[in-house]
């Protein structure tokens, strides 16, 4: 049993209330840490650290010190990568592969990119006749991020790594289901010599130490990434007190196969898009919508892709779709599988519990399923269920694909594959979505805008918009 602690002011402490909360494992469903089930008074423990850091030398330290500092935090992830990975995946029930491949190594890439980022990082200067402007871009101060159960280290870093190298300090509240890898960033922190009350990490509940964070006058900003409902919540408690706020929030993302893609690419990758990380990233292709002249040929090699992705022990290292995060969410999950049922559509594949062996027999697994026959307007269709389950859905012109893939609430992604560029070009201008990938899927450049529209979120992430995101830019006019 892992005993977690708060870490506020470069020291580990428990809840003031003594109060803990038990962190259970997907892949077994048993209890394997337990973690502060912080309230207001730790939140404000934690602020006040990162307020007096902030106060501090780190307040006036230059881009090259603090981009030392990620580097070296990076370097030290990736000197433990393996424990690191191992982590990651019994907290969240993820395939090992996945952490491996994934997760951990992002997050060192992470650190990386922001610290060159700010040691290249330049600012505008505007001459007059008879003076000059430049740009002096500032730290805000203490921020706090606010990270999902889905992808923690990999989130959590996305966010710490720029609000760290532009010179903020750092409240983070991981969710309470997957708070391993937060509390070993936090030693990591430590150990690499960042300053007591750079980094600090308050665990528990949303509603008693997220919310909190949000609402504290001496936080200047605060990243939140999570589901839409609870993003509206972060977005009403911030405006009273004119934070900055980025929200990434949910996605019903749309895969398009048009009848002239490669179909045995367009089905692999349609596969990876709707199973990775047992269908629980924002940016998954939970609806295929493909063209009915190649409707039965691309569904027939979708199938053969999806069976062809072992699900089971999150440790064995074959293993590519594990556990749901909880016996909750596999119950959510379950329940549209359900409801494709009523609304008239046929499982293809999967739909049931799997049988699984020994200990993993409690666990929250849930076969990845494909469904056909749902009207695109349906539920199902139309609902983010954050798990291994896709619907299929036929069209005849690319107006209706177009239509189909935009008839949502949300707007965060979408993949299309054809082989026509003009057609790769206009239909990508078309979607309303924050970012379209061609022929390909979670192909990052860390440098490219990230965010969506709609219900999937408020601003961009990422190279120069996180930049500006965790500064403030000061005009400086000398008269000549």
């Amino acid at each position: 049993m892992i005993e977690l602690a708060n870490h506020i002011g470069g020291r580990a402490r428990p809840a003031a209330s003594g109060a803990v909360l038990d962190d259970v494992g997907p892949a077994t469903g048993a209890v394997v840490a337990t973690i502060p089930d912080s309230d207001a008074a730790d939140v404000d423990d934690a602020v006040q650290a990162a307020r007096a850091a902030f106060e501090g030398p780190w307040g006036g330290a230059s881009a090259s010190e603090r981009a030392d500092l990620c580097d070296a935090i990076a370097d030290a992830i990736e000197a433990d990568l393996d424990r690191f990975a191992e982590l990651e995946s019994m907290d969240t029930g993820k395939p090992i592969h996945t952490a491996r491949t994934i997760d951990i190594p992002r997050a060192v890439a992470n650190f990386r990119f922001f610290a060159g980022a700010v040691r290249h990082d330049h600012t505008g200067a505007h001459a007059m006749a008879d003076a000059i402007n430049y740009t002096v871009r500032k730290p805000l101060g203490v921020v706090g991020l606010i990270t999902p159960w889905n992808l923690p280290l990999y989130l959590l870093s996305w966010k710490t790594a720029p609000a760290l190298a532009t010179g903020n300090t750092v409240v983070a509240k991981p969710s309470e289901m997957t708070p391993l890898t937060a509390s070993a960033l936090a030693d990591v922190v430590r150990d690499v010599g960042g300053p007591a009350g750079v980094f600090n990490v308050v665990h528990g509940l949303g509603a008693k130490a997220g919310a909190p964070l949000v609402a504290h006058r001496d936080v200047a900003a605060v990243s939140f990434t999570g589901g839409t409902a609870t993003g509206a919540h972060v977005a009403a408690a911030a405006a009273g007190t004119f934070k900055k706020l980025s929200l990434e929030l949910g996605g019903k993302n749309a895969t398009v196969v048009f009848g002239d893609a490669d179909l045995d690419a367009a089905a692999k990758g349609a596969a990876r898009a709707a199973f990775t990380n047992t269908g629980q990233i924002c940016l998954c292709g939970s609806r295929l919508l493909i063209e009915r002249s190649v409707y039965d040929a691309f569904v027939e090699r979708f199938v053969s892709a999806v069976e062809a992705m072992p699900q089971g022990d999150p440790r064995h290292p074959d293993t590519r779709i594990s556990a749901l995060i909880s016996a909750a969410h596999r119950d959510k999950v379950a329940s549209y599988v359900a409801l494709a049922r009523e609304e008239g559509g046929t499982i293809r594949l999967g739909g049931g519990v799997p049988s699984l062996p020994g200990e993993l027999k409690d666990g929250f697994y849930l076969e990845p399923t494909v469904v056909e026959g749902l009207a695109p307007t349906c539920r199902t269709a139309t609902e983010e269920i954050f798990g291994p389950v896709v619907t299929l859905h036929p069209f005849d012109t690319e107006e209706e694909a177009l239509a189909i893939a935009n008839g949502t609430r949300y707007g965060l992604s979408a993949s299309v594959w054809t082989s026509d560029l003009r057609r790769a070009h206009r239909f990508s201008a078309s979607l309303k979505v924050g970012m379209v990938w061609v022929n390909t899927w979670l192909k990052r450049d860390l440098r490219v805008p990230f965010g969506g529209t709609k219900d999937s979120g408020v601003g961009r992430e990422g190279g120069s918009y996180s930049l500006a995101f965790y500064t403030e830019d000061q005009n400086v006019c000398i008269q000549l």
